[in-house]
C-alpha cells in the first residue's frame, strides 16, 4: 500500500510473536492465492477486519469490500457463532470465485474483538455492532494504531464523541462514519449548491425522520441461545437477564430488539438522525460546531413497555449565526431555506424553489466535494492519509446534535449549550447526560 507500508510493518513486528494463534486462519495470503491479476499485490492491498457481522455488515458492507480489488478481508468477529460462520463463508465464497480452483480458505474468526485488533498485518476495521459498543471498540482500535470505519450513530454520549475525535487527531488515525448519505447524488448536489450560496443566506432548517415502533409488553427471561456469548454482547451496558427482544432473533437478520432499548441504543433520534441531520449539517457548513439553544418534546412508550426509546419527538435548535433548526419525526428528508430559495433532499431526488437552482453549474473555483461510496472513501483515505468525507469530528458533532435533542426532551427545559466547551451553561441535570447514556426514559407526570 503506497504511503502506508512502513506503518504496517511496524505493527507486523510488534504483533508477530503474540498473534500467531489468535484467530483461526492465516493472517495474510499471497496475491497469487486469489487468482492471477484479479487482486492487488499484498503490498498494495488494504487489509480489513470485520467487528460485528449482523445484517448491516453481511448485507450492505461486506459485499462492497470484497468486490474491491485493493481490499482483503482478513478476519471477522462476532459474539454470535451462527452469524460469524455465515460471515466467514460469505467472504471465502466471494474470494473463491477469483481462484482457478474455485476454492479459498483464509478468513479468520474471533469472538473477542481485541483479538482482531492484534491480528498481524491489519490496516483497518469496520465496526458494525450494537450502538453501546461503537465508541469503546473504535477507541480501542485507534489506540492499537488501526484505522476505523464506524457504523452510525458513533456514540451513546457526547463525552464519548469528544474522546473519540481527540484520539483520532492525536493518533493520526483515519476515521470514517459508516453512513452512505454523503454518497447519495442528490445530497452531494444539494451540499455543493447550498455551500456555494445558491439559496443565499440560510435562516431555517427542517429535518424529518421516521417515528419508532410501538412499545413492547414486558418480556419473560429466556435461556441464552447456545450460539450467543451473551456476556460479551452486553459489554459496557447494564447487566440484564436474557430475552430475545433485548438482543436479536436467533439465526436471523431481522431488525433487532436492541435498537428499541435504551440500554443499547437511543432509538430513531440518533439512528436516522445521524443520516438526515448529517446531510443538513453538511449543506449548511455547521458540521464542526453545535447549537447554542435546544428545547424539545417527545413521547415515550408506556412505563411498562419493554422497548422504551422515543416513539416521536420534536426538537428546536438555535445556532449562533441565527439559523433556526427543527428536527422531528415525520418522514426522512431535510430542507434548507435561504433568502433566495430552498432545497430539499434525502435518499431520493432533490427539490428546489426556484427550480432553476438545480440547473446551476458549480464553477471551477467554487467549493467541490468528492463523490464516492462511503467504503471507497474510507479505503482511499487509508491509502492517502487524506481526511475522509465524514471524519471523527464531523461524526461527533452530528451525533451530538441528536444527543442534545434527546437530553432536552429528557430534562424538559430549554437548554443553553456552549459548543466550544461542550457543556450546558444553565442546567446541571442536563450536564450529567453529557457523560452518561440515557438508560431510563422520562415518563409523563
Amino acid at each position: 500500500m503506497a504511503g502506508k507500508t512502513p506503518v504496517t510493518r511496524r505493527r507486523f513486528l510488534k504483533r508477530t510473536a503474540a498473534t500467531a494463534a489468535v484467530c483461526t486462519a492465516p493472517a495474510l495470503v499471497p496475491g497469487s492465492a486469489l487468482g492471477a491479476g484479479q487482486r492487488a499485490a499484498p503490498s498494495n492491498r488494504i487489509t480489513v477486519g470485520l467487528i460485528g457481522t449482523g445484517r448491516q455488515a453481511i448485507i450492505k458492507s461486506m459485499p462492497q469490500f470484497y468486490k474491491m480489488p485493493d481490499v482483503q478481508i482478513l478476519a471477522a468477529c462476532d459474539v454470535d457463532a451462527w452469524r460469524l460462520e455465515n460471515a466467514k463463508n460469505a467472504v471465502e465464497k466471494a474470494y473463491a470465485k477469483e481462484k482457478a480452483s474455485g476454492k479459498y480458505k483464509g478468513c479468520g474468526t474471533c469472538v473477542d474483538f481485541n483479538e482482531v485488533l492484534d491480528y498481524r498485518g491489519l490496516d483497518a476495521v469496520l465496526i458494525s455492532t450494537p450502538d453501546h459498543w461503537h465508541a469503546p471498540m473504535a477507541i480501542a482500535a485507534m489506540e492499537a494504531g488501526i484505522d476505523v470505519s464506524l457504523e452510525k450513530p458513533i456514540t451513546r454520549t457526547i463525552a464519548e464523541g469528544r474522546k473519540l475525535s481527540n484520539l483520532a487527531a492525536e493518533k493520526k488515525r483515519i476515521f470514517r462514519v459508516d453512513s452512505e448519505l454523503r454518497s447519495v447524488p442528490g445530497v452531494h448536489r444539494a451540499a455543493e449548491l447550498v455551500r456555494n450560496g445558491r439559496i443565499g443566506k440560510i435562516h431555517t432548517v427542517t429535518v424529518g425522520v421516521p417515528g419508532s415502533d410501538v412499545g413492547c409488553p414486558p418480556q419473560p427471561d429466556m435461556p441464552v441461545p447456545k450460539e450467543l456469548d451473551y456476556e460479551r454482547w452486553q459489554g459496557p451496558a447494564p447487566r440484564a437477564t436474557y430475552t430475545q427482544k433485548r438482543v436479536h432473533t436467533p439465526k436471523s437478520y431481522a431488525r433487532p430488539g436492541w435498537m428499541r432499548h435504551l440500554f443499547y441504543c437511543d432509538g430513531m433520534i440518533t439512528n436516522w438522525g445521524t443520516h438526515l441531520d448529517d446531510g443538513a449539517m453538511w449543506c449548511t457548513g455547521l458540521e464542526r460546531t453545535g447549537p447554542v439553544e435546544i428545547e424539545g418534546t417527545g413521547k415515550y412508550p408506556p412505563a411498562d413497555s419493554f422497548w422504551n426509546v422515543l416513539l416521536s419527538f420534536e426538537v428546536k435548535y438555535k445556532f449562533a449565526g441565527g439559523i433556526c433548526w427543527t428536527y422531528r419525526t415525520e418522514r426522512p428528508y431535510f430542507k434548507i431555506e435561504g433568502d433566495k430559495g430552498w432545497i430539499k433532499g434525502g435518499f431520493g431526488k432533490i427539490e428546489a424553489q426556484p427550480a432553476s437552482i438545480l440547473q446551476s453549474k458549480i464553477g471551477p473555483d467554487e467549493i467541490h466535494f468528492r463523490m464516492k461510496s462511503d467504503k471507497r472513501d474510507f479505503i482511499d483515505s487509508v491509502k492517502t492519509r487524506q481526511e475522509t468525507l465524514e471524519p471523527a469530528e464531523v461524526g461527533h458533532r452530528v451525533t451530538s446534535l441528536c444527543h442534545l435533542g434527546h437530553i432536552a426532551i429528557q430534562v424538559g427545559e430549554k437548554l443553553k449549550w456552549n459548543p466550544e466547551k461542550e457543556r450546558f451553561t444553565n442546567n446541571d441535570a442536563a450536564n450529567a447526560f453529557v457523560d452518561k447514556p440515557i438508560h431510563t426514559p422520562k415518563q409523563p407526570v
